[in-house]
């Protein structure tokens, strides 16, 4: 997936299609745990969808929900989504930044060619 630390590093129009891949992909989650929010509270809160929506997105962003719940259901829901969400944004920051830190890292751990070691005879 990355680099090793005696390969080369990346050039950076290679890293510029890594960091899209990466955002690509941080952008699916997003898009699966809003879906899942959605669908929770339009089930457990009979919200419309787009209260529904506004609720998910406030709660994966972290700011709190927006209509009031009502439904004991709907209130487990909640608690549920927002632990949820909390874990949520630290596995995208984790997507988003992975590529940055390993580049970060792999630039000061390269081997100059003089001090590389010799190929295996094997």
């Amino acid at each position: 997936m990355f680099e090793t630390r005696h390969q080369p590093l990346l050039s950076t129009a290679a890293f510029a299609v890594r960091i899209v891949r990466y955002a690509g992909f941080a952008l699916a989650i997003v898009a699966v745990a809003l879906g899942g929010g959605v669908i929770g509270y339009h089930v457990t809160e009979n919200l419309p969808w787009v209260d529904a929506l506004v609720n998910a997105a406030m709660i994966l962003g972290g700011m709190g929900p927006v209509n009031p719940l009502h439904t004991t259901a709907g209130k487990v829901f909640a608690s549920a989504y927002a632990l949820f969400s909390g874990l949520i944004f630290i596995a995208i920051a984790g997507v988003l930044f992975g590529p940055f830190f390993h580049r970060f890292l792999h630039r000061f751990h390269i081997e100059p060619e003089s001090q590389a070691p010799p190929p295996d005879p094997t």
